[in-house]
């Protein structure tokens, strides 16, 4: 059998079941504090020593976001670049560490794709529907989660079962001739729960290639959805779990062209891209609770497709299954102590590679108001050897109002399959290089957070420095090679106030310093950034939001300066009653004509209308 095969058929199996049991509408809610998944030790926001962005799903619903990737654009540190709207390349950077250095978690499974050149994650086709909550980590994070960590974590969490028997649906117009639709039925009860969803959007969409340059053929997207997750829960309060998400998407995209801005001009090219991740999972709590046993199999596996003319002009299929075991043992109220092992297989195009991880966490809480956490991870990768790295990070609540955050950590990034198996023969190669090393990372971080004592008011500043080691590139005498050196430091401010009960403002700025070991700029990473958001909810039925967002000038590829540009968006919702809802958005307001990346085109004024029911 195979590992697609068992892991269908097992979650299958533990999401199924619980959809028969008595659905008992008097259990009690399960809302509580947020704890960081991506802490690995249950910690929660207060407690967490990294500078962490949490996205809720409160927070993708009021300001009406599709795509995953246009709210994780709104976290301080983040930059993302993407190749024309709907379905173009998305990649995400954090403190301008690039995107395969980005490591991507959904529900706890890594889904980068290991058949890309740097096996990064391509956002285009996540939708936000079936998002509970993002959690934003920055800084290196490969003592908590392996190879890939360097930047940092965007960690997904996908929604959990609401308590009852019930669900949603919402459906809505837009322009481009873009309609977009979901559903979902969840129920839970002391036997368990489950919840099933759907979602999909299809549109005429518009030219990749930027339309200001004389590309008048739109490029059309579509894309579908679904998505299962449920648990029983089990004598000892042990506790199965299983999730599976699967996406479908077809999106045309234009030809490289050399004379044109940005080498792209129209073309007849689509791609396709199906998207499998999940995982089955046993919680085995022992000692009353507090020795806490996590047993853990996931899988993923991406296949693209390029079609040029109608004809198949590319295939890459990338899987990776994982393997966890993960301990926590509560010592006291004031020690814990985490500790685990993995195994991780990944294959691309019939290149295979794996890496054994184990670690070991350790939490001391002196104080009421002190979290100190310290971690140490030795990953052995069955081409490169053995890599050590190591991680300290503290969160001091120095009054009621004011925090201070700090965190030292070391990162590595083992070579992409497709980095040790290309072969540069332009370059004169006959094989590839087999001289390439780990990349690299090291860097520290110290932020101050304030909190006004009526609540009302927030404001924070985090200062980060990054240097990585052995990054790699491109070479046009020696293929990809250790080449690079990079160095990145910044600043990342963010403020909320409470200006009436019914009226809210927040925004944030992220400066970014960061050079190779030359003194070059890197290339496609602003300077400046930043997103201001207004939130309002009176009394009544009606509540909306308007966001701005800025991104400064980057450097091109080219040597060139890509100018840098203002967006405002507006969303609105109007309650008819506690099941019905109608909600709006107006896009690029001003119809501001920029480019996240030179020669590719993004949306002018445009907007959409939808209802969203709850059942």
């Amino acid at each position: 059998m195979s590992y697609k095969t068992a892991l269908l058929s097992a979650a299958t199996i533990a999401v199924a079941v619980p959809a028969f049991a008595q659905i008992s509408e008097a259990e009690e809610s399960r809302l509580g504090p947020v704890i960081v998944e991506g802490s690995r030790l249950g910690q929660t926001a207060t407690e967490v020593g990294s500078s962490v962005s949490i996205i809720s799903a409160q927070d993708l619903e009021k300001l009406d976001f599709d795509f995953a990737l246009d709210a994780v654009a709104t976290a301080p540190g983040v930059t993302i670049n993407q190749n024309g709207a709907f379905g173009g390349s998305a990649s995400v950077r954090i403190r301008g560490a690039s995107s395969g250095q980005t490591l991507v978690l959904i529900d706890g499974v890594p889904v980068g794709d290991p058949s890309t050149t740097d096996g990064s994650f391509n956002f285009a086709y996540l939708d936000t529907a079936n998002i509970e909550r993002i959690e934003v980590l920055k800084g290196p994070q490969s003592t908590l989660w392996g190879s890939n960590a360097i930047g940092g974590v965007v960690s997904v969490v996908t929604r959990q079962p609401e308590t009852g028997f019930g669900g949603s649906a919402f459906a809505e117009y837009g322009s481009f001739n873009t309609f977009r639709g979901g559903a979902s039925i969840e129920g839970a009860n002391e036997a368990g729960d489950f919840r099933f969803s759907a979602s999909g959007i299809t549109t005429d969409g518009l030219s990749k290639a930027d339309k200001k340059n004389g590309n008048s053929e739109d490029d059309a997207y579509e894309s579908a959805t679904v998505s299962a997750k449920g648990g029983l829960n089990l004598p000892n309060s042990a506790r199965l779990q299983a999730t599976i998400l699967y996406n479908q998407a077809e999106s045309e995209y234009d030809r490289f062209s050399s004379g044109a801005q940005g080498s792209v001009a129209d073309g007849d090219e689509v791609t396709e891209n199906e998207t499998l991740s999940g995982n089955v999972s046993l919680k085995l709590p022992l000692m009353d609770g507090r020795f806490e046993n996590l047993f853990l199999i996931g899988y993923s596996d991406i296949t693209r497709e390029n079609f040029t003319n109608g004809a198949q002009s590319y295939f890459a299929e990338g899987d990776r299954t994982l393997y966890r075991y993960q301990g926590t043992f509560a010592i006291n109220d004031a020690n814990k102590v985490s500790f685990g092992a993995e195994r991780e297989e990944t294959t691309a195009n019939g290149d295979a590679a794996s890496i054994d991880g184990l670690f070991a966490l350790y939490e001391l809480k002196p104080g009421e108001n002190l979290t100190l956490t310290a971690g140490v991870r030795q990953d052995d990768d069955n081409r490169f050897g053995s890599e050590t790295t190591a991680r300290v990070a503290a969160a001091w609540s120095v009054t009621d109002g004011v925090t201070i955050r700090s965190s030292w950590g070391q990162g590595f990034k083992a070579p992409s399959l497709f980095q040790t198996t290309y072969i540069c023969t332009f370059c004169g190669l006959s094989e590839p290089n087999a001289d390439l090393k780990p990349e690299t990372s090291e860097a520290f971080d110290i932020g101050l957070e304030w909190r006004s004592a009526d609540g009302r008011a927030a404001a924070g500043v985090t200062y980060f420095d990054q240097d990585t080691e052995n990054l790699i590139d491109f070479s046009y005498t020696a293929g990809y090679d250790n080449i690079a050196r990079v160095e990145s430091k910044g600043v990342e401010l963010f403020a909320s106030y409470v200006l009436a009960s019914w009226l809210s403002v927040s925004g944030n700025y992220t400066y970014i310093d960061a050079e190779d070991g030359d003194g070059n700029e890197l290339t496609r990473l602003p300077e400046h950034s930043g997103n201001v958001s207004l939130a309002f909810d009176p009394d009544g039925p009606f509540s909306g939001a308007v966001l701005v967002r800025y991104n400064g000038d980057e450097a091109n590829t080219n040597g060139t300066t890509l100018k840098g540009w203002t967006r405002v968006d507006l969303t609105g919702r109007y309650a008819i009653n506690e099941r019905v809802e109608l909600y709006g958005r107006v896009e690029n307001l001003f119809d501001k004509h920029y480019q996240q990346i030179l020669g590719y085109g993004t949306p002018g004024l445009s907007g959409s209308v939808g209802i969203r029911l709850r059942y």
